[in-house]
């Protein structure tokens, strides 16, 4: 691979030709070891790592590649796809008790997980203590990808998801801003000068975020784009708009993308599917480039003096950093010890950690080569005892959750010169609309199911056709009704015929509602 062994030599159509054939190979072979890593349980971040590793210099692949900076910049890039996909997969009624608790993890926690993991560094160790800092600060913060992934395969109450979802997409900005104050030449500051800087960027970022994410669903609701497959870019344009103009005014991207995202994902826009579709394979690329590339980083027979530094680290991090500062940080939120005992082994690391020890390099400070070796060590070993061994804890703790109804999936197309809207309502396995009479459904007036889908063929419904699992339908609603529509179906697919009785909001007894007419 010269392209990649030599960066003076000018990309050629030829060499475009070997990278392409390169990338779609290990492509392939990431998304085949995404089915092994699901089945074996062995965290898919390990299998991507392996894949980069095996390609390196110590591999078969021979490919040597040095190029710190270039690995941040692709890994800041990945990074915000990947946060990007988790707002959009973040839902807010879910998420909006737990902020408080996951605002106070996110910045309280930190402070604690980096002074308790420096001194360990420091005094276990014998780093400097600029190193010690740097070291605390990288691996302090959770990942988003890990995380994201790993908590929606585990059933878990809904306060426990809600604050580890906030907080990985939180603490990303308060620990770069961290790391960027430790590298950079001089003394460090005073820690109320990083405390107020940390509290100003992070400002920054989430009004900036806010307000890129409000304009942005706002825009998408109101105007009506040619093509469905317009919808995902531009929900993706957005949130990238949203860290570019956070990280351009000096405040935090990170945060800004997670908010506007979260906000975008919240909004009910148009062809949602597909758009949570869409994000969510460019997360997946941005989580396989991100590691073959941290994988090609890194030379393997050069670790061997840092892998029991890496260990001691990692243990003083996982079993009295991070419990710590889940214990502090949460006092004045009186969560349940069974509640906090999973936070604390819930910590992942992974990507962002390898990615924020590329910026000591890029920085030029002493010893930053054995500071990534350590971080990369400590990241690999630990994701593959906390990552398997997270459903156990859960199952022990006796924190299972188990599975609700499961809800509708909506899609909505907007029909801009009809003022309307037409929905497609995918009734899945658990769906308590099963068994229930389209009568039943009592939408609003101004909505009305026009036609059902069932084992591919179509038709008209009466007013008593019974609605099964697995059946698609076709539903026209009117600008002013089409978000009481939505809200209808969800709560009848919630709570089936009793929607109306158990309170469940969208229950059709407004003045609007009506029995269908079909």
């Amino acid at each position: 691979m010269p392209g990649l062994a030599r960066r003076e030599q000018p990309l050629t159509v030829h060499h475009l030709n070997q990278l392409l054939l390169v990338c779609s190979l290990v492509l392939l072979v990431a998304v085949a070891a995404v089915r092994i890593s699901s089945r074996s349980g062995l965290p898919s971040l390990l299998v991507y790592l392996g894949i980069g590793i095996a390609m390196g210099q110590d591999g078969v692949g021979n490919v040597h590649f040095n190029n710190a900076e270039l690995t941040q910049v692709i890994g800041y890039a990945a990074l915000v796809v990947i946060l990007a996909e988790g707002g959009l997969g973040t839902k807010w009624k879910e998420i909006e008790p737990a902020l408080p608790a996951a605002t106070s993890l996110a910045l309280v926690g930190i402070a604690v997980s980096v002074g308790v993991t420096a001194t360990a560094a420091h005094y276990l160790i014998g780093l400097e203590w600029r190193q010690a800092l740097i070291i605390g600060a990288v691996v302090s913060s959770t990942d988003a990808a890990a995380v994201f992934s790993v908590l929606r395969k585990v059933p878990l109450p809904a306060r426990v998801t809600g604050i580890l979802e906030a907080e990985s997409g939180f603490n990303d900005a308060p620990v770069v801003i961290l790391v960027v104050a430790f590298c950079t030449a001089g003394p460090v500051e005073h820690w109320y000068v990083l405390l107020g800087e940390i509290t100003l960027e992070l400002a920054i970022g989430a009004a900036i975020g806010l307000a890129v994410g409000w304009l942005g669903s706002w825009g998408l609701r109101h105007v009506a784009l040619p093509a469905s497959g317009l919808y995902p870019i531009a929900v993706m344009a957005i949130a990238v708009t949203a860290y570019a103009a956070g990280a351009l005014a000096h405040g935090s991207g990170f945060l800004a993308v997670y908010l506007a995202a979260m906000m975008l994902g919240n909004a009910k826009l148009p062809h949602w599917p597909a758009t949570r579709g869409f994000a969510e394979g460019l997360g997946w690329i941005a989580q396989i480039g991100m590691f073959v590339l941290l994988g090609l980083l890194v030379t393997p027979h050069e670790m061997g003096d840092d892998i029991v530094p890496a260990l001691v680290i990692g243990l003083a991090l996982t079993m009295v950093a991070r419990p710590l500062s889940v214990v502090v940080s949460l006092v004045p939120f009186r969560i349940p010890w069974q509640e906090q005992t999973l936070l604390s082994w819930a910590g992942l690391r992974g990507a962002v950690p390898i990615i924020l020890a590329t910026i000591p390099m890029v920085s030029g400070i002493a010893e930053s080569r054995r500071i990534f070796n350590i971080v990369f060590v400590l990241v690999v070993a630990y994701t593959l005892i906390q990552g398997p061994t997270l459903p156990w804890l859960a199952r022990k703790l006796r924190l299972g959750e188990s599975e609700g109804p499961a809800d509708l999936g909506i899609e909505s197309a907007p029909l801009e010169r009809l003022r309307g809207h037409l929905l497609s309502v995918a009734i899945p396995d658990g769906s308590r609309m099963h068994g229930v009479e389209v009568a039943e459904l009592r939408m609003p007036s101004g909505a009305a199911v026009t036609l059902v889908v069932r084992d591919g063929t179509s038709f008209v419904p009466l007013p008593t056709t019974v609605l099964r699992r697995g059946d698609e339908l076709l539903v026209v609603a009117t600008d002013p009704v089409r978000d009481a529509a939505e809200r209808r179906l969800r709560a009848v697919g919630q709570g089936g015929k009793l929607a109306s009785w158990l309170g469940l909001p969208g229950n059709g007894t407004g003045p609007h509602s009506r029995h269908s007419g079909q």
